[in-house]
């Protein structure tokens, strides 16, 4: 097993100082891309297939592969030498089968996102573990029986692939962290934002990592105040990239945009209502950028847990009390304050918001009550902090009247549920991966788990799902920021037989990062 993990960590080194400069060969003209070939009833969900470990972390590699990322656990896949549970795989979205991948350290709540030459990011985790989510007696990765070495420090990198050969890779970074925040800068780097030492329910100032750092590595962690003083619901602090450069951040109640260029932080006013960050993990998304609103970053919050912050702790019973409904937004390169929209109708933590190709937004599991995380007391749901599952799907459009954004018209019911550690993301036919649900320590099925370790993956079906797609022709195989112009085409039919609506035809770009948390 040490053989295994050193040539890996080899690889890492050889590679990092090309990993921003390699050239990408010129893309290539794609074919039509075709009808799905898959079937599927507009408005419901489908169980299509079997995660292999719990979809605690997924995203989007290529247009048929979802790779999925869990904490350390005794998922039934095996891998690696000597033979230990997987806690990664690869899932091929058109023959709906797993491959095992090994990871070599606990990914227990990474943060991921992808860099500007496609490698994807895994950064941090925490102690290696033993049965029931135990800490480790070595750290090494070498003890039974799951063989895992501390990922607090860990960067994973992988390159995705068609051919079933890709394989995670690890190199190290200087300071630990658990329930980081990472975001793609538009130099295509990676910024790096908090997270604690040791783990645990919430932060605390005696692990908090209030910190910034850069990969590839700009030198040592920077300061970063809002960390500081947003304790303790601060971990997994909710960030975008906006059109002026600057960074939007997000934790507990403290809002602020961040130019990390200057390292100049700008404080706001803090949120209303409701703690969006984990636990109370609320949905969040940034609204489509569209002409008709100039290409202008509208951020949007919904649910959460309007706990203050003497509230984060454990002796009383969070599962019981009841998830927010209220959703807010705000606009931050053109007016910073915040503007309430329409509520939910009915409270949620947890949710995923899904960015769809028709400009709507789809919102999908979580609870109505409790918050994330999971542990051993006595007001826990077997070990959920939350309760009362969310089955409804719900669709947001932000180009309807106040007062009718939300609509369940048409949506079926999941019948599975996803509670703490479940994810989702968007597919290349325009239906939604949906997929995990761990609020376990460990693996944790049975007839009497009201909240088991959840495996079954789920395909949501959008209402447009079923209609004939255009077929464009000249579409390219990558695309960059700027270069040359290029022409596509689409025919008579893909015009409904009226050649006029060319003038109103559309591009639509989707990037679905990455999923985690309510993220």
């Amino acid at each position: 097993m040490k053989s295994i993990r050193a040539s890996r960590r080899g690889a890492v080194a050889l590679s990092l100082s090309a990993l921003l400069t390699s050239v990408a060969a010129d893309p290539t003209v794609l074919p039509a891309p075709g009808q799905p070939t898959k079937t599927g009833t507009p408005g419901t969900f489908e169980i299509v297939g079997d995660s292999g470990v719990s979809a605690q972390q997924l995203f989007l590699g290529n247009d048929n592969r979802v790779y999925i990322v869990d904490k350390t656990e005794n998922n039934p896949p095996k891998v690696g030498s000597p033979a230990h549970p997987a806690w990664a795989t690869e899932y091929d979205v058109e023959t709906n089968k797993f491959r095992a991948m090994d990871v070599v350290t606990n990914s227990f709540c990474a943060g991921g996102a992808v860099l500007g030459n496609g490698t994807w990011l895994n950064v941090g985790g925490n102690q290696a573990i033993t049965w029931g989510g135990l800490t480790a007696s070595s750290q090494s990765g070498n003890t039974a029986p799951y063989y895992n070495g501390d990922g607090g420090k860990a960067i994973r990198l992988l390159d995705p692939c068609q051919d079933k050969k890709c394989n995670w890779v690890e190199t190290t970074m200087s300071t630990r962290r658990w329930y980081p925040t990472l975001e793609t800068l538009e130099d295509g780097s990676m910024i790096i934002i908090g997270g604690n030492q040791w783990g645990g329910f919430v932060n605390s100032a005696g692990q908090n990592n209030p910190t910034y750092e850069f990969f590839p590595s700009k030198g040592d962690p920077i300061g970063l105040n809002i960390l500081t003083k947003t304790l303790p619901a601060n971990l997994f602090p909710l960030t975008w990239l906006l059109p002026s450069g600057n960074l939007f951040i997000q934790t507990n109640w403290g809002t602020e945009v961040f130019d990390y260029k200057t390292n100049t932080e700008y404080e706001l006013d803090d949120i209303p209502h409701a703690v969006r960050t984990y636990p109370a993990s609320g949905a969040s998304i940034m609204l489509p950028l569209t002409p008709a609103n100039n290409w202008t970053a509208t951020l949007l919050f919904c649910g959460g847990s309007d706990l203050q912050p003497d509230q984060w702790v454990e002796n009383w019973a969070i599962s019981a009390y009841p998830a927010d409904a209220t959703c807010v937004k705000m606009t931050p390169d053109v007016e910073a304050k915040w503007s309430d929209d329409d509520s939910l109708p009915e409270g949620r933590s947890m949710g995923n918001m899904i960015a769809l190709p028709d400009g709507k937004i789809f919102m999908v599991n979580g609870a109505n009550q409790g918050v994330a995380g999971y542990g051993n007391v006595s007001w826990a749901i077997g070990q959920s902090y939350a309760d009362t599952p969310v089955y409804k799907p719900i669709i947001y459009d932000p180009n309807a009247p106040a007062g009718s954004r939300w609509s369940r018209a048409g949506l079926s019911d999941s019948t599975v549920a996803r509670m703490y550690h479940s994810s989702a993301t968007i597919l290349p036919d325009g239906s939604v991966f949906v997929t995990g649900s761990n609020p376990n320590a460990d693996y944790n099925v049975g007839n009497n788990i009201k909240y088991p370790t959840e495996y079954r993956v789920e395909r949501f079906y959008p209402s447009y799902y079923s209609q004939r797609r255009p077929q464009p022709n000249g579409l390219l195989s990558e695309l960059g920021y700027g270069g040359n112009y290029f022409n596509v085409t689409l025919s008579k039919d893909d015009l409904f037989g009226n050649v006029s609506m060319i003038a109103t035809a559309k591009v639509v770009l989707i990037r679905p990062g990455f999923s985690t948390h309510a993220m």
